[in-house]
């Protein structure tokens, strides 16, 4: 077993970090949030010859998961997540497609297995706990890897902010919780992988998110 690495693949119009992550040695991993652009995401996967084991899913918003049938279908492997709170969300995604405007292929989203907090997912030998983290979408969950100390957080929090909440099943409360109680306290050397823009570390969020700061 290698070390673990991530690599992003932006897709859809709203610049959504598609992440795959892999083994640096047996190139085997997993494909998170593939929110569109299912061929993009294919080239990468070929261009670098990765032994993709699953898609998994952080929630059910249209931009994480617009993709997920196509890709399933071309790679012949499972989709996994989010919770099952998401399952509504999922099985509206050709209406969310129609209501932003967005272009055709977007396809309903059945995953072959729901995720609780406390299980865990992995794939050559990189273990992930799953974390349920509601508040931008009711059944989002982040997954962590305590030996790399690290976390796809989706779009629970991003640096120097927070998800937005004013989407369906939002609650900015509940997801100020969700990173204060479930993420915050896995340590301030983590670092994390977001759906929209760079990354960061959970410490420096503490300290200066302003979405954060005096909670």
């Amino acid at each position: 077993m290698g070390n673990l690495n991530a690599g992003i693949v932006p897709v859809t119009p709203f610049a959504q970090n598609c992440t795959i992550l892999f083994d640096d040695e047996t190139k085997e991993g997993v494909v998170v949030d593939p929110g569109g652009d299912v061929e993009r995401i294919l080239a990468a996967v070929r261009d670098n010859g990765f032994d993709i084991k699953a898609i998994w899913i952080t929630h059910g918003h249209i931009d994480h998961a617009g993709g997920a049938m196509d890709l399933k279908d071309a790679l012949g492997v499972d989709i996994i997540g989010p919770h099952e709170d998401d399952r509504q969300l999922l099985a509206n995604l050709e209406q969310q497609a129609v209501r932003f405007g967005l272009p055709g292929g977007v396809r309903n989203c059945v995953p072959d297995r729901y995720l609780t907090e406390g299980e865990t997912v992995s794939f050559g030998g990189h273990v992930f706990e799953v974390l349920h983290c509601p508040g931008h979408a009711p059944g989002h969950v982040v997954f962590f890897n305590r030996a790399a100390k690290f976390a796809h957080v989706g779009d629970v929090l991003f640096h120097g902010s927070v998800g937005r909440t004013d989407l369906p099943g939002g609650n900015h409360a509940t997801l100020i919780a969700s990173i204060r109680n479930k993420l915050l306290p896995l340590g301030d050397d983590v670092g994390f992988i977001c759906g929209h823009g760079p990354g960061g570390r959970f410490g420096e969020e503490r300290r200066s998110n302003p979405f954060l700061v005096g909670e």
